[in-house]
């Protein structure tokens, strides 16, 4: 699976060496806000969507409930009928602690399965979901934390082929965010910075037959966050997310491929220092997004960001556009993705045109006061 979501841009050269997973969708962004920044979001101000991104902040979202519906047709230019739908809640328990659920569905399409002797084996639907819960607290004024559980599913197989079957996981992200009030000369604003590792779970197998198994998308993600309030309507937020997964590397000459017979644990301790190329090799592996966030009478918002991968590991490259629009307890977000480079094969690129959408609920009725005061 990782192969087949990944290699669309990998192209067989001597110098890919790309890291592949199982379940890649659980790290393609689900929210159109986030996706119009250029994939960022484990700083960013929170909502509704913060399951994918950081936990954490939850625990400073202004809400007193909120839920919201993200969908997104994914890689129309390869599959017509793709898409990702992403289904999330929160709600607040207390001044200082938070809940929240979210439900991501993945749709691979109508795919046409063959046999050996390439016989029709029939059309079927694979798909893969997973169920995440999380419970985020304040540890002080400023600094929060969470924990999150979560129920992966995979059936690409459908039940096709030699003991194919299912694949499922159970994963678990711990996260840290700080939010604090500052001034700057005489602009008001928030500085922000959060750390998060998702998708910490057992290894997946799609086969009864032997007993390899694939690892799933461990993340780490870290960046800060920088909004200015400049005055009474306009607001104007900066962010950097860097992103890494802890994952071994692959080692091409490696015959017995040694690595994927490590532990999870295992993997995400070799996953800083252990690959083919070294250090340097290391250090590409890292992702990078930056994104800004335009908000007018917190009615109307403006998104650009870019995303950056080593062509080594991916070699994704795009900018994001998006807009925002809130009104009363309703809000509309909608992102689009333009990549700056295309694959040698086919002279274009499959993300181009990727449109996210989403709608969220907020319904503001808590008591208790949890935005926090400026200091000078």
């Amino acid at each position: 699976m990782g192969l087949m979501m990944m290699g669309f841009i990998a192209k067989a050269q001597d110098d890919y060496n790309v890291i592949s997973t199982a379940v890649p969708s659980m790290i393609i962004a689900p929210d159109a806000r986030s996706a119009g920044m250029g994939d960022i979001g484990v700083s960013t101000s929170p909502d509704v969507y913060s399951m994918h991104w950081n936990s954490a902040k939850y625990a400073f979202i202004e809400d007193d409930f909120s839920i919201g519906l993200a969908y997104t047709p994914w890689l129309r230019k390869l599959v017509p009928d793709m898409n990702i739908a992403y289904l999330a809640a929160a709600k607040r328990m207390s001044p200082r602690s938070t809940i929240a659920a979210s439900l991501r569905y993945f749709n691979l399409g109508d795919i046409n399965f063959r046999g050996t002797n390439n016989e029709d084996l029939g059309t079927y639907r694979p798909n893969e979901f997973a169920i995440d819960v999380c419970y985020s607290r304040k540890l002080g004024d400023y600094f929060s934390a969470a924990v999150a559980g979560r129920f992966i599913y995979s059936d690409i197989t459908q039940g096709q082929g030699n003991y194919t079957t299912p694949a499922w996981s159970v994963a678990a992200d711990v996260s840290v965010y700080y939010q604090r009030p500052v001034n700057l000369g005489n602009i008001d604003g928030d500085f922000s910075w959060g750390v998060s590792i998702t998708n910490m779970g057992s290894k997946m197998s799609y086969s009864n037959a032997n007993s390899r198994t694939d690892f799933i998308p461990t993340n780490l993600r870290l960046g800060p966050s920088l909004k200015l309030n400049i005055d009474e309507f306009n607001s104007l937020a900066f962010a950097v997310d860097f992103n890494k997964l802890l994952v071994p590397t692959p080692d091409p000459a490696d015959s017995t491929h040694a690595w994927q017979d490590y532990s999870m644990i295992e993997g995400m301790i070799k996953s800083f220092y252990e690959a083919p190329g070294g250090f340097s090799e290391k250090m590409k592996e890292i992702t990078i997004g930056i994104g800004a966030e335009y908000w007018y009478n917190n009615v109307f918002a403006v998104r650009a960001g870019f995303f950056h991968e080593s062509k080594m590991k991916g070699n994704r490259r795009y900018l994001t556009f998006g807009a925002g629009l809130r009104y009363n307890v309703f809000a509309i977000d909608v992102s689009y993705l333009v990549p700056v480079n295309n694959t040698a094969t086919s002279g274009t690129n499959p993300l181009e045109g990727t449109l996210r959408f989403n709608l969220a609920f907020n319904i503001n009725k808590w008591g208790g006061n949890t935005k926090l005061e400026r200091v000078d």
